[in-house]
């Protein structure tokens, strides 16, 4: 049975359910008092845990459960049920757990007065006089803030040092192009931690510092200043430095990149002021700022290459849907074209196109990719195409460094393939596992890619990673917006994108994981039941 959390606090109890109600690997949310709680039956014993992932609030029992892990609906971030334990990122914050006891076929839940609906993980003390090791973090991102944690609790009781160029804590990136651009997420609700979590746990967090060479054989760090720091071991996470327009006028003003916390303030205050706006480039990037910027009364103009938004990573198909979601709410689109030259007296006044149309505009939004921020690095294996960190399966590049997130170049652990992935979720994942590693944990790394976007009223959750494919089966509908697209290479799901569909999508990553996803005959000849699969 679980444990609860706080036997000494006051306890609010309560009769949630009859143990018929409930057969082995189900699960649903009950109210205790006025706390919310999942309730679940494993192993004919029952547990509870909280109702809420900890990471956007998502309820837990339209997750999936598998074995003893619960999958969040939205996101996939994974809890013990047992001991409501972090398992999987997007979340930080792992879940109370409550006692559970039988009492003539009732079952009850005891809940403490005023639970939490999260608690923060285990993690030891820094103890410099026991652990004089020097372990440093390179970027605040998805994977440096998850490396921190994730070392405190794997038992690093060292110096824990996290460098950023930024001047902010670290903060919630996705949100950067979604709920922040759009004012639905305050400037408060951005920072992951407080500067007072860090203290209480030893991390130290050196804001404006900006690394000039990182030397790998004699594992010392140069800044920007000139001044220099040793290390024990190190995690590269810098992420990925955004993609510029080589064309005439592109150092006029008000042509922006978006990439950090300073690039979305730029824009949203330069929006105040603006009409019109062109956002180059069909990338995720570049589509959700195309739907902020209308959502703000801007008429947006997306210029791109591609004949069909996002069709090399998800189809033509969906490609052709997001663009005409956009269009419904008046974005227009300029596409099978290039941007040849920005005009303007000081600032951008218009974009020339490649046969010679002008668009009128009073901001520029280029979002082209981003490229591996990898150029200060000696000593470390880059990739020949795209100079990202080559890793092994335990995301080590070099004694006593490794990489993670947007540069690291990482072996699938499905197809074995060399890999590049540039997701927030993933490069969470890739920090924690690479932090077990460096605290001396041998641990492969077999996470699945799941990314998710949000635009206008349209999402969309994507779980693996295709970069080709022999056929896309969909179950669904597209222009109800209510399907999964499998994407099939030699008879394998390689990936799946699905809106509306999240049960299920959770369930995806869990088979992907598992290896026991459906092959392609299999969903071709039949509905498949993906959630009950998991429990068979």
């Amino acid at each position: 049975m679980s444990k609860q959390n706080a036997e000494s606090a006051p306890l609010k109890e309560a009769v949630v359910a009859r143990v018929k109600d409930l057969q082995n690997g189900e699960m649903k949310q009950v109210l205790v008092g006025d706390t919310d709680v999942l309730l679940a039956r494993m192993n004919d014993e029952f547990h509870a845990i909280g109702a809420y992932c900890t990471h956007y609030k998502a309820p837990l029992a339209e997750g999936v459960l598998s074995g003893d892990r619960v999958i969040c609906p939205w996101h996939n971030a994974c809890f013990n049920l047992v001991t409501g334990d972090l398992q999987e990122p997007p979340g930080l914050d792992a879940q109370p757990c409550y006692a559970v006891r039988i009492v003539d076929e009732d079952v009850i839940v005891s809940v403490p007065e005023s639970a939490p609906q999260q608690r923060t993980p285990a993690m030891v003390e820094y103890k410099p006089d026991v652990d004089q090791r020097v372990f440093v973090v390179v970027g605040a991102g998805a994977a440096g803030s998850a490396a921190v944690e994730a070392l405190r609790q794997a038992g690093f009781a060292g110096r824990i040092v996290m460098l950023t160029y930024e001047d902010k804590l670290p903060y919630d990136r996705t949100w950067l192009s979604k709920d922040y651009f759009t004012g639905k997420v305050s400037t408060d609700e951005m920072p992951l931690r407080s500067q007072k979590f860090y203290d209480e746990h030893g991390i130290e967090v050196l804001l404006n510092k900006r690394v000039e060479r990182i030397d790998a054989t004699t594992k010392t760090i140069t800044f920007a200043d000139s001044e220099t720091m040793t290390y024990d071991s190190l995690l590269l996470a810098t992420g990925g430095k955004p993609r510029q327009l080589d064309v005439e006028g592109a150092d006029l003003e008000n042509i922006f990149t978006l990439r950090s916390f300073a690039d979305t303030e730029k824009i949203l205050s330069s929006a105040k002021n603006a009409s019109r706006a062109v956002v180059i480039g069909s990338s995720f990037i570049g589509m959700e700022a195309a739907a902020g910027l209308t959502q703000q009364g801007l008429q947006v103009t997306v210029v791109s290459p591609s004949a069909v938004p996002f069709e090399k990573i998800l189809g033509k198909e969906i490609g052709q849907l997001f663009q005409q979601v956009h269009e419904e709410e008046g974005v227009s689109f300029l596409l099978g074209t290039k941007a040849q030259e920005f005009e303007g007296e000081g600032k951008v006044e218009a974009v020339i196109l490649e046969n010679g149309d002008r668009l009128a505009t009073d901001l520029v939004i280029v979002g082209i990719g981003v490229q591996p921020a990898t150029q200060f690095l000696e000593g470390v294996e880059l990739h020949d195409k795209d100079r990202s960190v080559v890793v092994d399966e335990y995301l080590c590049a070099a004694d006593g460094l490794y990489a993670a997130g947007d540069i690291a170049r990482y072996p699938d652990c499905r197809t074995g393939e060399s890999t590049r992935v540039e997701h927030w979720r993933l490069a969470a994942q890739h920090g924690r596992v690479a932090a077990y590693n460096m605290a001396g944990k041998s641990i492969k790394f077999a996470g699945i890619p799941v990314f998710w976007t949000m635009q206008f009223q349209f999402p969309l959750r994507y779980v693996g990673h295709a970069t080709e494919w022999d056929e896309i089966i969909f179950d669904g509908n597209l222009q109800e917006r209510e399907f999964i697209a499998f994407y099939i290479k030699n008879e394998q799901v390689l990936a799946a994108a699905g809106s509306q569909r999240d049960t299920e999508m959770a369930a995806i990553s869990e088979l992907m994981r598992l290896n026991q996803m459906p092959t392609a005959t299999e969903l071709h000849d039949s509905k498949i039941d993906l959630v009950a699969r998991i429990k068979n």
